[in-house]
Order: C-alpha cells, then structure tokens, then sequence
C-alpha cells in the first residue's frame, strides 16, 4: 500500500502533467496550424514510451512537428533521411581506426551515428533496404546499439518517429507486417482545412518566427512516463482490449463473420498492451487517475490499423483495416 505522502506526490504529478501537457501543445501551436488529433496521439506515444509511423503526403510538415517538440521538451533531435544505399552503420554508428601520435599504436574509437538522440525522424523509412531498416528497429526495441561486439546503450527517452510517403511505391521496401508490430502507433496525416491552409500560407509566407519557450526535460519527461506506468487500471477496462483484440483474429469462435471474411491475420498480444498504455496515458494527460473503455476506444484505430491484415475478399469489397475496426467498434 502506498503511504499517504507517495500518493500525494503521485497526485501532484498527474496535476503537474496535465499542465505540462497543455503549455507543449500551446507551444506547438506557434509552429504547427491544426494536426490536434495527430498531435495528442504522439504525446501520448512518447509518454507511454512507444513509437510511431507517420503515413503523410509531402508538404504537411511531419518534419517540422517532430523538431518543434523535441525543441519544446529540451530533448536531442537528429533527422535520417532514408535512401537506398544508406547502410546500418549509417545510422548506429561506425569504428574508426585512430594512431596515436606518440606510441604510434593503433586503436579503434566509435563515433555515434544519428541514432543518438532523444527524438529520431526516420525520413521515409520505406526507402531503405530491409537491413538498414532491421538495423533502426533493433534500436527501437532494445535501446542499444551493439558495435564490434561492445554495446552502447541509446539516452534516454528515446522516442522514435518513422515516416512514410503513400503515393510513391516504385523502388520502396515496404515494412514487414511483423515488423510494423514495433510501432505503438500507425498515424495517417491529412490535408489541412481551408481555414488552416490559410494560416499556414500567412505564417510561412511572411516574416513570422516563433519564439519556442522549453516546457520540460528529458528527467521530468522520464518522470512522466515512470507515472504512466504507475497508473491502475480496472480489470473491466483490461478485459475489454483484450476482448477486442481477440474479435480481430478471424481463427476465434467469438470472432464476428465479417472478420472471418475480410481478415487473414489479426492483431497480437502487443495491440492490448499498447491499448492499455495508451488509455493509461490519456487518463493522467486529461487529469484523471484511471482509464475507462472509453480511452481504450480512443486509441483503436492508431494502434490496430497496421495490427491487422485484410486478405483479398475485403480488397474485393473495397474495405480497409480502419473500415473494419470501425465496425468493430460498434458490434
């Protein structure tokens, strides 16, 4: 049982947050015009210690927002643009011989690739081949960096953000389906309002430049997230990701028809955890000290568009993963 000092603290914590929370967005918003939604959803990705794809045509400043909140929390920020012929080293860093000038004895220094950082953009990872993409993955799961048999552990927090452009296929690598697992998040950018295009024409077309003020650092934000994590959740609330995951797998007698039809793999036993975190996260961010159904139900479309595999029927059909848990959602 926590004493009532503990739960003191942990209460001006949630209330501390939930002000963090609203002066980053306030500061975003001097930047960034609109992408409210996309913007909570990363917040919630980062204080859950998640990451997140970002599917986006060009010009809607997926790059822009990533920097602006690295530069708002205080945390490093490097940006990997992903081509064809980058190599694993490219990003996690490579040995350099080195002779010293006096005993004229050579040795080897490692030099740190952009992976070292708080905040990482992965520029259209689906540029990339397969091994330099496994290589920013491993990463991700395990926050280190293995060189030459030596590991070097990543700083922490480690937040990663993968983007990908939809309209150009030719000459990608499209990420694995197991391999799109390791992100928390699948978060689909959209076109602007009228009202906000305009805005955004105003600002970048004048002589407007923000002045950021630095919310939070990397130890308060890794308070955060050890906060999160401290969240109880009723097993009410529990039951129910799970339920809902399980309705995903057309192999399950309780699965609705219309998964059976449409789905040939549904999501796994990551989709209810990052369900819960993120319903965790939602609660604290808004105030409050517990999650209910409603913020598991918050996070479905993000965390099981890319979770679940629509076969050749629902593609016949016409429908789509998000279609599907969009009615999942009101069986």
């Amino acid at each position: 049982m926590k004493t009532n000092e503990a739960a003191a603290d942990d209460v001006q914590l949630v209330e501390s947050l939930n002000d963090t929370v609203k002066k980053i967005k306030s500061e975003i918003a001097k930047v960034i015009i609109g992408q409210d939604e996309i913007i909570d959803q990363l917040l919630i990705s980062l204080l859950s210690r998640g990451h997140c794809l970002l599917v986006g045509v060009p010009g809607l400043a997926k790059t822009l927002l990533i920097k602006t909140l690295a530069e708002v929390m205080h945390l490093s920020f490097n940006r990997i643009q992903f081509t064809p012929d980058l190599m694993p080293s490219d990003i996690t860093g490579t040995e350099l011989v080195e002779e010293d000038p006096l005993s004229k004895k050579r040795n080897f220094r490692f030099v740190p690739g952009p992976i070292f950082a708080n905040v990482v953009l992965a520029d259209e990872i689906n540029r990339t081949p397969p091994k330099t993409q496994s290589a920013l993955l491993e990463a991700m799961q395990e926050h280190k960096v293995t060189t030459a048999g030596t590991t070097y552990s990543l700083a922490e927090p480690f937040f990663v953000l993968a983007t990908q452009n939809p309209i150009e296929q030719e000459g990608t690598y499209p990420l694995p389906e197991a391999q799109l697992d390791r992100f928390m998040f699948n978060l689909w950018l959209g076109y602007p309002s009228f009202h906000e295009e305009v805005k955004i024409v105003q600002s970048t077309t004048s002589e407007y430049l923000p002045n950021l003020s630095k919310v939070v650092n990397a130890d308060e934000l890794i308070g955060f997230q050890n906060l999160v994590r401290k969240v109880p959740v009723a097993e009410k609330v529990i039951e129910y990701a799970v339920n809902i995951v399980n309705k995903t797998r057309p192999d399950n007698d309780a699965s609705p028809q219309f998964i059976k039809n449409w789905i040939s793999w549904g999501a796994g036993p990551t989709a209810p955890q990052y369900l819960i975190l993120a319903a965790k996260t939602k609660a604290v961010v808004e105030g409050r000290f517990t999650p209910n159904v409603d913020d598991v139900k918050f996070a479905m479309i993000p965390t099981l568009r890319h979770r679940i595999i629509t076969n050749f029927s629902a593609e016949a059909d016409g429908v789509n993963s998000v279609e599907v848990i969009k009615k999942l959602l009101a069986e």
